[in-house]
């Protein structure tokens, strides 16, 4: 599969960028000038040599803050991202082959999911278990496999009329062996697609708690907590919050191609497509040239 999605422009565009915003979750306090929570003398500097995004209202560098926030940034969204896929994919699978009662059970949970408010849910249940990043993600990470369960039950209700599964069921395999074998490799790509859409999602999400200052624990440096620091001082330096916004926009922007480019390539429509770049012939002049 990645071979077809770096096959395809958008593809390798995505991939580049998100490497790079990987590399700066990996890198990002190392590569930081400054020390992200020392100020110093210059409030609200401009943007300079010494301070290349300028400075924030204690002083501190706002460049070295969003590379040294980056990691808490990046890495909580693929937190949210895989309790997302263990909480709600498993149980969506399960639930074609575990019986009647399984299914209702797991059916009424999700419905709940959906019905409570997400941000007022997420802040009751951060403010009983801790302030905490791990926390919060733990709670927004719930809160989003209902897409999970119902991505992975639609594929695994399509799958389990097929007729190699059903001789399985018939040949007395179990279910756990007919997952493994036959069912996960075609749900699969329907699950890619969801992980890179839920990615982009848990990225908005850890943005917003930490710009409202939920998960951290202040002056602990991050994009959302940068954007509301910045927020607060437009009369000084208007433009701050350009520098963030870019970024986080820019990233949920390269995961939802990422999602749209897994799903050409899965379907139909990528498949011919690939199939037509590989088929095509070369240009008249590029012939010319090999024979010459």
């Amino acid at each position: 599969m990645i071979r077809k999605i770096w096959s395809l422009p958008s593809g390798r565009i995505s991939i580049l960028f998100l490497l790079f915003i990987l590399t700066l979750a990996v890198f990002g306090p190392w590569l930081a000038p400054y020390d992200p929570l020392r100020g110093s003398a210059a409030v609200l500097a401009h943007p300079s040599a010494a301070h290349w995004l300028g400075t924030d209202y204690m002083g501190r560098d706002v460049l070295s803050r969003i590379l040294a926030g980056s990691t808490i940034s990046v890495f909580g969204s693929v937190q949210v991202a895989i309790i997302a896929l263990v909480v709600g994919a498993i149980p969506g699978i399960l639930s074609v082959y575990l019986g009647r009662s399984f299914e209702w059970l797991t059916l009424r949970l999700v419905d709940t999911l959906i019905a409570l408010p997400f941000l007022v849910f997420a802040v009751a249940v951060t403010a009983l278990l801790g302030n905490a990043i791990p926390q919060a993600m733990l709670v927004v990470g719930v809160m989003v496999s209902p897409v999970f369960y119902r991505v992975a039950r639609a594929a695994t209700l399509g799958i389990s009329r097929a007729q190699y599964v059903e001789a399985a069921m018939l040949s007395g395999a179990s279910t756990g062996w007919i997952v493994r074998h036959h069912v996960w490799s075609k749900v699969m790509p329907a699950i890619a697609v969801a992980l890179a859409n839920t990615m982009g999602t848990g990225f908005v999400v850890v943005s917003s708690l930490t710009f409202l200052g939920i998960g951290v624990q202040p002056p602990a440096p991050t994009w959302g907590g940068v954007l509301a620091s910045d927020l607060g001082y437009l009369g000084f330096r208007p433009y701050a919050p350009i520098f963030t916004t870019v970024l986080i926009v820019l990233t949920v922007l390269a995961f939802n191609l990422l999602a749209d480019v897994i799903r050409d390539v899965t379907g139909e429509a990528g498949r011919s497509l690939l199939l037509r770049r590989k088929t095509a012939p070369m240009p008249a002049t590029a012939t010319a040239t090999g024979g010459n």
